[in-house]
C-alpha cells in the first residue's frame, strides 16, 4: 500500500558528520522526533550506508575527511536515480559562494549549526512532504507510461487488423495514383479499390468526421462491405446503399462520412461518379481540358434508406482521361500566413501544370509547397483513376480467402426474375455467389461472372426489351439506346428471365451448365453465326456482336434452343495443376 503524504510514519535518516559531538547531538534530536538514525563519520561511510540502508533523508556535513560532503552528495544523488532523497547540508559556512557549491553538488537545503530542534523538525517534515509528493507523482507517471504503452500496443494491433480488412485491393494498379497521410496513427480518411469480376474497377474515397481511432472505426464495416460486394459483382450504386444503411445504424449523431464512388468501365469508356460531401472532383481530359465533377449528394450516414439517392453521374471518356478526387484536407491546408489552399489552389495547380506532368503530381506538389512549413490540420487523401484501353488492364487476383467450409459439388438450381424486378434488381451477384460455393471455382470468378452478365444483358436488352445493338455504335445512338432502355423497362409486364444452373464433377475438374431463357420473341439462330471478321459496324444481329463472341471464347460450347430465346452454355474448368484443356484457361 502506498505511503500517504500525511501519514506519520517514522523515517530512516542518515546523518554524516566527522564531529562526534555534533553527530551525537543531532542524532539525539532526530530520534526524539521518532525517526530511525544511521550514523557515518565521513563521506565515504555515508555513501556506503546509503547503499546499504536506503534512507529517506540525508543530513550531511559539508566538510569531512576521506571524502567531503560535496563529493558524497554527488555520489548519493547518482545512486538515488529518479527517487527523490532530500539532502540537507549541515554547515557553519556563511559565504554565499561556499553555500552555492553545496547546492551545485546536489544539496536541497541547509541546516546551520548550532541546531535548533524546531527548525530541524520543520525541515524534516517539509522535505518528507516533498518526498512523498514526488513519490506519488512518479507513481502516477509510471502508471500513465504503462497505460500509454498498453494503449499504443493495442492501437498497433488494431491498426494491423484494420489494414488487413481495409487492404489496398487494386490500388497498386498502374492506372491508379494515390496518396494518404493520416494526421494520427489511424486515418480518418479511407481509400478502397477492387476489380469487378468481369473487368473494370470500383474505387471509394471517404472522409469521416474527426481524426484517429474514432474516425477509423467506421471504416472497418465499410471495407468488409466494399470488398465483399465487389467480389460478388455488385455495382457502385448497390455498394453505396449498403454503406449508407450501415453507417446510419452504427454512427453516433453528428458523425458521418463524406465519400466519392468511382466506377470505371474500360470496355465502354465510361466513368460513373457519386460525390457526397467531398470537394468537387476534376476530370482531366487527355487533351488537357478540365471538367469539374461537382458534389451533388449529402454525406453517407445522414439520410435514411428511403431518402438516400444513389444515382451516379455518367461521364463518357477516352483512354488517357484522368479523374482526380480528394478529401477536404487538401483544401484546408494553410500556409504560414494562415491562408487556405482551397478550391482555387487545386484549379491553379491543374491549370499551371507542365505538359507532361501528371495531374496527381501537380496537385500534390502544389499543396506540399504551399504548406511546407505549416503543421497539418487534417488527414490528406487523394486518388487519380486513369481510363485505359480494356486490353491494357490485366486481371487482378481476388485477395479474399476461400471459405474453409466444404461446398456443394453436384447440384442444380433455377432462378427466375419477373416483370418489375427486371428493372430494379440484378441477379448476377446472387448467381455468382451460388457458383462460387464450389471448391476450386473461385479462381474462375471473372470468367463465370462474364458469362452470366453477357447472358443476362442479352436476354434483358435484346430479348425482353428488343433493343437493337447497332444503336450503340455512335455517341448519339448510345444515349438513345439507354434512354429507350429506361422507357421500355417501365412496361415489362408478363416478361421473365429464367436461369437454370447445374454443376457436376469431371475427372480433371468440373462442368458448369448454364441455361438462360427469356420471354422475348427470339431470333433466327439457324441462319446466324458470328466470326471475328463480323465485328464491324453494321454487322450486328439479335444476340450479336462482341457479347456472343465472348461467350464462345470462354465456354466449351454455346447452343441456342426454342426460338433462339434460350441459350445453353457449357463451361469446363480444371482443378489447380491441370492445364490440358485450353477451354478452361481463358483469361479476359
Amino acid at each position: 500500500m502506498e505511503e500517504s503524504i500525511a501519514e506519520p510514519k517514522p523515517l530512516t535518516i542518515l546523518i554524516a558528520d566527522d564531529s562526534e559531538t555534533d553527530r551525537l547531538i543531532l542524532t539525539a534530536l532526530v530520534r526524539r522526533l521518532g525517526h530511525v538514525v544511521f550514523e557515518a563519520k565521513n563521506g565515504q561511510e555515508a555513501v556506503q550506508l546509503f547503499q546499504d540502508c536506503d534512507p529517506d533523508i540525508v543530513l550531511l556535513d559539508a566538510l569531512m575527511p576521506v571524502m567531503d560532503g560535496m563529493e558524497a552528495a554527488r555520489q548519493i544523488k547518482i545512486l538515488a536515480g529518479e527517487r527523490m532523497v532530500p539532502l540537507i547540508f549541515l554547515t557553519s559556512l556563511s559565504e554565499a559562494e561556499e553555500l552555492a557549491k553545496c547546492l551545485d553538488a546536489g544539496g536541497d537545503d541547509f541546516l546551520s549549526k548550532p541546531y535548533n530542534r524546531v527548525i530541524l523538525e520543520a525541515k524534516i517534515n517539509a522535505f518528507n512532504r516533498m518526498r512523498l509528493m514526488h513519490r506519488a507523482l512518479s507513481s502516477q507517471r509510471d502508471l500513465i507510461r504503462e497505460r500509454n504503452e498498453q494503449l499504443l500496443q493495442e492501437q498497433e494491433i488494431a491498426k494491423r487488423v484494420f489494414d488487413n480488412v481495409a487492404h489496398t485491393g487494386c490500388l497498386d494498379a498502374f492506372n491508379i495514383r494515390h496518396h494518404a497521410s493520416p494526421l494520427a496513427l489511424f486515418n480518418g480518411d479511407v481509400l478502397f479499390a477492387a476489380p469487378f469480376p468481369a473487368g473494370g474497377m470500383l474505387v471509394f474515397i471517404g472522409d469521416f468526421t474527426g481524426h484517429g481511432l474514432p474516425a477509423a472505426i467506421g471504416a472497418m464495416p465499410l471495407a468488409e462491405i466494399f470488398y465483399g460486394m465487389v467480389t460478388k459483382g455488385f455495382k457502385g450504386a448497390d455498394v453505396l446503399r449498403e454503406f449508407n444503411q450501415k453507417l446510419k445504424q452504427i454512427l453516433p449523431p453528428g458523425m458521418f462520412c463524406c465519400g466519392g464512388m468511382i466506377e470505371a468501365d474500360f470496355k465502354h469508356n465510361q466513368l460513373q461518379v457519386w460525390n457526397g460531401g467531398l470537394p468537387d472532383g476534376w476530370l482531366v481530359r487527355a487533351n488537357g481540358a478540365l471538367e469539374l465533377v461537382p458534389s451533388r449528394h449529402l454525406p453517407l450516414g445522414i439520410l435514411s434508406s428511403d431518402r438516400f439517392d444513389d444515382s451516379m453521374d455518367i461521364l463518357p471518356t477516352e483512354p488517357g482521361d484522368r479523374l482526380l478526387m480528394l478529401t477536404d484536407g487538401f483544401l484546408e491546408s494553410r500556409n504560414t500566413e494562415g491562408r487556405l489552399f482551397g478550391d482555387s489552389g487545386i484549379q491553379w495547380a491543374l491549370e499551371s501544370r507542365t505538359v507532361n506532368q501528371h495531374p496527381f503530381d501537380a496537385v500534390l506538389e502544389a499543396v506540399q509547397n504551399f504548406s511546407a512549413s505549416a503543421a497539418d490540420t487534417d488527414d490528406l487523401t487523394m486518388c487519380s483513376v486513369e481510363m485505359v484501353d480494356e486490353v491494357g488492364i490485366s486481371i487482378i487476383q481476388d485477395r479474399t480467402e476461400p471459405s474453409p467450409l466444404p461446398g456443394p459439388m453436384e447440384w442444380h438450381c433455377e432462378y427466375e426474375i419477373r416483370e418489375r424486378t427486371l428493372g430494379d434488381f440484378s441477379p448476377l451477384p446472387l448467381l455468382l455467389h451460388i457458383c462460387m460455393e464450389v471448391p476450386g471455382l473461385r479462381r474462375k470468378s471473372g470468367e463465370i461472372y462474364t458469362l452470366l452478365a453477357e447472358l443476362y444483358s442479352n436476354a434483358l436488352e435484346h430479348g425482353v426489351l428488343e433493343l437493337p445493338s447497332h444503336w450503340k455504335q455512335s455517341a448519339d445512338g448510345f444515349d438513345q439506346y439507354y434512354e429507350e432502355r429506361r422507357r421500355r423497362l417501365s412496361r415489362v409486364e408478363g416478361h421473365f428471365i429464367r436461369f437454370s444452373l447445374s454443376h457436376s464433377m469431371t475427372p480433371s475438374g468440373g462442368r458448369l451448365r448454364i441455361v438462360c431463357e427469356d420471354s422475348g420473341s427470339g431470333f433466327d439462330f439457324h441462319n446466324h453465326s458470328i466470326l471475328e471478321s463480323d465485328l464491324r459496324p453494321g454487322k450486328a444481329g439479335r444476340y450479336a456482336g462482341r457479347g456472343l463472341l465472348l461467350l464462345k471464347r470462354l465456354a466449351e460450347s454455346v447452343t441456342f434452343h426454342q426460338q433462339g430465346n434460350q441459350v445453353e452454355i457449357i463451361f469446363d474448368w480444371e482443378a489447380a495443376g491441370n492445364s490440358s484443356n485450353p477451354a478452361s484457361s481463358h483469361r479476359l
